[in-house]
């Protein structure tokens, strides 16, 4: 039989009324947004239901995003749906370290804000990310190397589908080269910062002294952590690899790799959107892909190994 993985979407899935169902009909989910506000001090509810400016601004978009996505897994693992392992993309990672009980809600919800902000502050502007289509990770990785300023690979999500970031003139001139090179398109993200490149190494500096007083547990099941593309069985090496997640490169596309290699054939994403089913879908035809952001997907969520 095979096995299931729960995995977590990060920022960019984000829309108002986002769990909004969860909360009305289940008593666990209105619980950990009640959590979130007592650890944030944000009203992390109104935050995700009500229409406002600020769920488009980091440091507000992760605590909702993670408040959402921990709500809705709090639902699942309610009704007995289990995962073997677990992973999630960027801040979707804090879900994935919630469903493997690694920390506390309370204490990953604080993290998780402060990380927002940390990133948010670092490099406020000049920075930029673009996603690149159509070439691998090798030509990419190559052709940041050879342009001057800073540029790097931030996600590698899927065959065909790279982002990178760094510095607003390193990366326009990337993508030029990389248009060049033979990419089908690059297409210039409107984020607040240039995520996941060395330019951020400061605000992972921030959140390490932050976490030195967070209890961190041995996870109960493996989580796969961004940077390694690999499982984490060992809690004595949570805290350095969260730290090298703000700057360092989201290996999604070996991550779902691994964990098909390792048996997984079923996943289901936990959260807003379809971003990462999508990925999936191009990086495995034969994989079982489940949604679950809406009461809805959960009541018409039918897995063969359950």
């Amino acid at each position: 039989m095979g096995k299931t993985a729960f995995i977590f979407p990060g920022q960019g899935a984000q829309y108002c009324g986002m769990g909004k169902d969860f909360y009305e009909k289940y008593e666990v989910a209105r619980e950990i947004y009640e959590l979130a506000q007592k650890a944030t001090g944000l009203d992390v509810a109104a935050l995700c239901f009500e229409e406002n400016e600020r769920l488009d601004i980091t440091e507000y978009t992760q605590i909702a995003m993670l408040a959402t996505e921990v709500a809705i897994l709090r639902v699942l693992e309610q009704k007995g749906i289990k995962a073997d392992c677990c992973a999630g993309l960027s801040l979707g990672e804090y879900g994935a370290l919630a469903a493997a009980r690694v920390m506390g809600p309370e204490d990953l919800f604080r993290l998780i804000r402060s990380r927002g902000i940390y990133m948010q502050e670092a490099y406020p502007t000049g920075g930029a990310m673009t996603a690149v289509l159509g070439l691998d990770a090798d030509t990419i990785r190559a052709v940041c190397e050879d342009t001057e300023g800073i540029v790097s690979i931030a996600n590698d999500n899927c065959p065909g589908q790279i982002v990178i970031t760094g510095e607003e003139d390193a990366v326009q001139a990337a993508a030029a080269k990389l248009q060049e090179a033979g990419a089908r398109r690059c297409v210039s993200l409107k984020v607040s910062g240039p995520f996941h490149s060395s330019l951020l190494a400061g605000a992972g500096e921030k959140l390490a002294v932050q976490l030195a007083d967070v209890t961190v547990h041995d996870p109960v099941i493996p989580y796969l952590c961004n940077v390694e593309a690999a499982p984490v069985t060992d809690s004595s090496r949570v805290k350095e690899l969260l730290e090298k997640q703000v700057s360092g490169t989201v290996r999604w596309r070996e991550t779902m790799e691994r964990m098909l290699e390792d048996g997984v054939d079923t996943f289901i994403e936990i959260g807003p959107g379809k971003t990462l089913t999508g990925f999936l879908r191009k990086i495995s035809r034969d994989a079982r892909v489940y949604n679950v952001e809406k009461v809805e997907d959960l009541e018409k969520l039918e897995i063969p190994a359950l």
